[in-house]
């Protein structure tokens, strides 16, 4: 479709870096407004996990329906994306769940929430965001590469059951499933309506990124990666960019990344909630466990292709089975990291809230 929208002298990659930063600025700033994060949900304070947790759940259940919607009117398809290959590297997804989920907790925050975090002012969540970045890219392409393709090398076959849609009743059958079990958990959180709605708004911009990547500036000439809201491989990705931006061209990834920033920046100012936030009480322990949990969520976002966002909001909202399968390793791995620590002193140091 991208030719049909006369774009002179743009590229679908070079429209992609601006239809990210826009998706980008839009998810900051909800984010933001909400202390949108899944951590928060699983491992936060007491009083406010459970609403926590229904934010996040009504942002996918509208992720789920939207795009069940689109896939039900074709005007995207996931046949070919890896969220739907058959080939499944089951050790590699759980393991790499398990490690991010460890990390999340560690660091106080997924990839998501740290970057919105690191917008308005704090310099620990900008610090994890920096390694994590690094470690992602190092075992994309780096020294952790080998390790990573040695993991994902053993598989097993789903035999064409990638997707929870190819089973009886297909996608719209158990996509309404989902989206009912998911809202009527949602309505039970105790999170407040504005809350919701801001999640609803978060859950929206999943199948508006499939729509735009997949089809609206889709060309068989000039083909782009077909992606939704995802921080591990937008993270890698700017870093590389930032590196080698006279031999690579910004993507999709660079246009949200960025985006996010200044979203959350903007929220931020515009509410009088931004401030300098640094290392400020037992600076040794918080440092290294805030680091720990950064090269954690690397390693593991990679793994499990993707984060509580990519693989959790964007890879289940296309009912994929090896996204459902990271999430759940990722929620596992940050409940078992929160009960270790309960019997760990120095790992269960009160931090500030985040």
């Amino acid at each position: 479709m991208f030719e049909q929208l006369g774009l002179d002298g743009w590229t679908p990659v070079s429209a992609s870096v601006v239809f990210g930063l826009a998706i980008g600025l839009t998810f900051g700033f909800l984010a933001q407004r909400s202390r949108f994060c899944l951590r928060r949900g699983l491992t936060g304070d007491q009083h406010e996990r459970s609403a926590a947790l229904g934010t996040w759940l009504i942002a996918l259940a509208v992720a789920i329906a939207g795009t069940a919607a689109l896939t039900a009117f074709e005007l995207v398809s996931f046949a070919e994306h890896r969220f739907h290959e058959s080939s499944l590297p089951m050790g590699a997804i759980i393991i790499g769940g398990l490690l991010f989920g460890a990390g999340m907790f560690l660091a106080r925050g997924c990839a998501s929430r740290l970057t919105v975090l690191a917008g308005t002012g704090n310099l620990r969540a900008a610090m994890v965001i920096i390694i994590f970045a690094i470690t992602a890219h190092a075992t994309l392409k780096g020294a952790i590469a080998p390790a990573r393709v040695w993991l994902g090398s053993f598989t097993i076959d789903l035999n064409g059951f990638a997707t929870l849609g190819a089973l009886p009743g297909g996608i719209l059958l158990w996509s309404a499933i989902a989206v009912a079990v998911l809202l009527a958990i949602a309505a039970r959180s105790g999170a407040s309506l504005r809350d919701l709605a801001l999640g609803g708004l978060i859950g929206v911009l999943i199948p508006i990124g499939w729509l735009g990547t997949g089809f609206v500036l889709a060309d068989e000439f000039d083909p782009i990666t077909h992606e939704s809201l995802a921080f591990t491989s937008a993270a890698s990705e700017t870093l590389f960019w930032w590196v080698a931006g006279t031999a690579i061209a910004p993507g999709f990834g660079v246009g949200l990344f960025g985006g996010v920033l200044a979203g959350s920046l903007l929220a931020a100012l515009l509410f009088s909630e931004f401030r300098w936030v640094g290392f400020t009480a037992n600076t040794e322990i918080t440092t290294g466990r805030y680091l720990t949990g950064g090269i954690l969520m690397g390693v593991g976002g990679v793994l499990a292709g993707g984060c509580t966002i990519g693989a959790g909001l964007s890879g289940v909202a296309t009912l994929s089975v090896s996204a459902i399968l990271a999430l759940a390793s990722i929620a596992t791995g940050a409940l078992v990291a929160q009960s270790i620590a309960l019997h760990t002193p120095a790992v269960a140091l009160p931090l500030p809230a985040e």
